[in-house]
């Protein structure tokens, strides 16, 4: 019962997907390195209303190509912006300024530091956009044959991460059957043996045993149906290919576009954050 559940569950998980674009078809290593390249871009971006720009061509970006459904995507793209404004808050609340919004005790808040705060926000959802992007975009299976087929990724490594990843809906299946029996027993024994670090070593212990004993047995049947670390064949073949090109050309047209429109329609006319003027 407890299995059915978890497979619901992951079946529940492929129907998010309604319909496929073509960021689906681009090869996963494109996509990291590309994302390491925006990282290190949108760190020397200084100008707010270039970061602004970008961040809103990245949410209509990933909108028009993540090929889930919205409630999954509106999910994701909530909680990214809740974390990025939560992160920025210190800088916010106790940042240095001249034009003071409001001031109560210890905090702080000034016109200077709200920019900077906003600024690192926008920062933090840019890159959080692309990487839910990638993460609705990418199959499990496909990113570990591609680093192995273009990275070299010795297959021993990859597989024990697949193989890792298929087994986390086991380990959740043994926890709530282990919580379940625990909580009959529980009922004819003194509360004292089972409380406070004492139920947390009762979950713990057995379920790392159990898992320990279920990856042995996974791996021996992997060696006896001959797996080896060394040349191999690959039933799914990952390369690159046009769609490449046009997610480079259109992640280069979002920055080049979002840098024309901080020009030509300023929003707030700050050119610098990191100057302390505003205005």
């Amino acid at each position: 019962m407890v299995r059915y559940k978890i497979v619901m569950v992951i079946r529940m998980y492929e129907q998010w997907k309604v319909r496929q674009s073509f960021v689906d078809d681009v090869n996963i290593i494109t996509k990291l390195f590309l994302g390491i390249i925006l990282f290190f871009f949108i760190i020397f971006v200084h100008n707010f209303d270039f970061m602004l720009y970008i961040t809103t061509l990245m949410l209509v970006f990933l909108l028009l190509f993540n090929g889930t459904q919205f409630k999954i995507t509106a999910i994701f793209i909530t909680i990214s912006i809740g974390f990025a404004l939560l992160s920025s808050l210190f800088m916010i609340l106790y940042g240095n300024g001249s034009h003071t919004i409001l001031k109560f005790g210890f905090i702080h808040i000034t016109t200077e530091s709200l920019v900077r705060g906003l600024h690192v926000s926008l920062r933090t959802i840019a890159i959080s956009f692309f990487g839910i992007l990638i993460a609705l975009t990418s199959q499990v299976v496909m990113i570990f044959y591609s680093l192995m087929q273009h990275l070299k990724v010795k297959s021993k490594v990859a597989y024990a991460f697949m193989a890792a990843i298929r087994m986390i809906p086991l380990m959740i299946s043994s926890l709530i059957q282990l919580r379940r029996s625990l909580k009959m027993r529980y009922q004819m024994i003194d509360a004292a043996n089972y409380r406070g670090l004492k139920r947390f070593k009762h979950l713990i212990i057995p379920l790392l045993s159990q898992n320990i004993r279920k990856a042995h047995q996974l791996s021996v049947a992997m060696e006896s149906k001959g797996f080896r670390d060394g040349p191999r064949t690959y039933y799914y073949n990952v390369p690159f290919s046009y769609k490449d090109v046009i997610f480079i050309i259109v992640l280069i047209a979002i920055i080049t576009l979002a840098y024309y429109c901080s020009i030509t329609l300023p929003i707030t006319g700050i050119d610098d954050v990191r100057l302390g003027r505003v205005g």
